[in-house]
């Protein structure tokens, strides 16, 4: 497997393995990862479909990308994936998918067509003290030091980071910043999360530090992921022969060494309370999704709060299985145990039943909830909410079973667990859904004497506990998560947000691509390049530009960090006076 960038190899096809049509694929997991990998493996290995086999523990597939009808709750979404233009592979993979709403397009198409018709804008980012937009909300407000730690943090080599927290990084001032309010809310980093992973969004997507307030930069489906994005992947399978195996918890994956190769064997399984073994040939393919951010997910409703389950489910159970045979398999418990009371674990989907709330929203973000466009455009974050409170509001409708007249679908989450809220006081894991939507009214400006009827009889909500959601930021070192292809895989890998590729960011749609793409091309020798991560941290013109947003639009001469002040001495301006040097910073607002 190599990388590659440019269009050379985009749209090529590379030629098929030798021998494929003979050989099996089997994917643990019906996740976004496995999906892709099933597309790969017939797309670019050429693989016949009906030798694939998916094996889901749960009754549908699309993992945590859902969005589900429940006749008894109602509608229910654990969350939305925020998309960018530089998700090389996940758009590499869509642009091959068809559409289900459009003939003859994509469902990259589709999402092509959507963002250019009505481009992704957050005008309410943030707000405070009940339902008032902040008044610097353009501003990321940095000090000199916080942005200086940034800086270093970037610097740091990953190797000099492991296990570190993110707050043993930055001091009180970068936590009380707007970038910082920004950026846990998008991203939904807390401040024990890891310092490692901390620095590869930074460098990551250092592309969007000048769109953090006005979120211009991301990109979302017509209707939620699992309607726009998994049904087309799951039909585009079925219509290729691949078996869906549903109700199937993999136990076990047997793994031998043979002269320093490691080389899967058997499948152990249980369907319908019945133990099954799979024999597998060293040219059979095993691709595992291993631990699960939304495993041990529960519901509540309007008038129960969501259980808390601390059974840990079959992903995680399996990835310790496997680790137990052998460290190059990873280290699970550093992801499933010891996660902060302060943590994210609640999110809860609201659905507007009349038009008595909807006017709230239209205040805040100047735009009707019934255009048909979109509302929030990612998060709007209530600053000064204690459980860091925060809401979405996609394109309506959120679902197509929607009543477009009647219903309108919310999305609120909140990130720190262990404190009572401003409103109800409780944490919110005590909280029945009328409480959730009743704190979320409190801080939209909701008239007090008004807040509990309308949460009641204007509102259905239904609470999800999610033990596991912030699991992919616990501080790490190098080696707790598995290469994509172990170290002398013959046939096994790893793949999704738990598996280790170099430079990509997990709790991303394109990190589980990535692994997919990776695992198939290793695994088979596909002669196709994987496209590498964009590197915009590499890129001066962007590097600039986030020095000016970073410290809030001002010109060099006003930004008080040691280098600038070298850069910006008479002498130095003088040297690069009419070259390109200069037309670079000019372009960035810097002189």
């Amino acid at each position: 497997m190599y990388r590659s960038n440019g269009n050379f190899e985009a749209f090529a096809r590379p030629p098929k393995p030798e021998g494929v049509e003979g050989r099996r694929a089997y994917f643990v997991g019906s996740g976004l990862a496995s999906l892709a990998g099933a597309v790969f493996l017939i797309r670019d290995a050429q693989m016949p479909g009906d030798r694939i086999t998916v094996f889901e523990e749960l009754e549908l597939p699309g993992g945590s990308m859902d969005g589900i009808l429940d006749e008894h709750k109602g509608f229910i979404i654990r969350g939305g994936r925020e998309m960018e233009a530089h998700f090389e592979t996940l758009w590499d993979l869509f642009r091959s998918v068809p559409s289900l709403e459009t003939p003859g397009a994509s469902v990259l198409d589709d999402m092509y067509r959507l963002h250019k018709t009505n481009p992704s804008t957050n005008t309410c980012r943030a707000v405070e003290h009940r339902g008032e937009r902040i008044e610097d909300v353009q501003d990321l407000t940095l000090t000199p030091k916080a942005v200086e730690e940034l800086l270093t943090l970037a610097l740091t080599r990953e190797e000099d980071l492991q296990d570190k927290r993110i707050d043993e990084c930055f001091g009180e001032e970068f936590f009380a910043s707007n970038f910082w309010l920004y950026w846990a809310t998008m991203f939904a980093f807390e401040p024990w999360a890891s310092a490692m992973e901390m620095r590869r969004y930074t460098l990551r997507f250092v592309h969007h530090i000048s769109s953090l307030a006005g979120l211009s930069s991301l990109r979302f489906t017509h209707y939620n992921q699992y309607e726009s994005l998994i049904l087309p992947l799951t039909t585009y399978l079925e219509e290729h022969g691949v078996t869906f195996r549903y109700g199937t918890q993999v136990e076990d994956v047997v793994v031998e060494r043979r002269d320093g190769k490691k080389i899967a064997t058997a499948i152990r399984l249980t369907a319908g309370g019945e133990s099954q073994e799979i024999d597998l040939a060293p040219t059979d393919l095993v691709l595992v999704t291993n631990g699960s951010i939304t495993e041990s997910s529960t519901y509540g409703d309007n008038d129960t709060p969501a259980p808390v389950v601390t059974d840990r489910g079959g992903a995680w159970a399996l990835w310790k299985q496997l680790a137990s045979k052998d460290p190059d398999f990873g280290r699970p418990e550093k992801f499933c145990e010891n996660i902060p009371e302060a943590n994210w674990t609640i999110s809860a989907t609201v659905t507007l039943t009349d038009d008595k709330i909807a006017p709230y929203i239209e205040r805040l973000t100047g735009r009707d909830p019934r255009s048909g466009e979109i509302i929030t455009g990612g998060p709007c974050s209530i600053k000064d909410s204690s459980w860091l409170y925060g809401f979405t509001m996609s394109r309506q409708p959120h679902f197509a079973a929607q009543d477009p007249d009647k219903e309108l679908v919310v999305w609120l989450y909140g990130l720190f667990s262990d404190r009572p809220g401003d409103y109800v006081q409780k944490s919110i894991r005590e909280c029945t859904g009328a409480e959730l939507c009743a704190e979320w009214l409190f801080h939209l400006g909701v008239p007090v004497e008004q807040i509990d009827d309308l949460a009641r009889d204007s509102a259905s909500t239904v609470p999800c506990n999610m033990p596991y959601i912030t699991s992919y930021f616990m501080p790490r070192a190098i080696g707790d998560r598995p290469l994509v292809v172990p170290e002398g895989s013959v046939n096994l890998a790893f793949i999704g947000n738990f598996a280790e590729t170099e430079r990509d960011t997990v709790f991303t749609t394109e990190y589980s691509v990535r692994t997919a793409m990776e695992a198939v091309y290793t695994l088979l020798d596909v002669d196709r390049g994987v496209p590498e991560v964009y590197g915009s941290s590499f890129d001066v013109r962007v590097l600039l530009s986030a020095l000016y947003h970073l410290n809030d639009r001002k010109p060099l001469h006003d930004i008080k960090l040691p280098f600038t002040a070298r850069i910006v001495e008479k002498a130095a301006l003088a040297k690069i006076k009419g070259t390109y040097l200069e037309e670079l910073l000019a372009d960035a607002n810097l002189l």
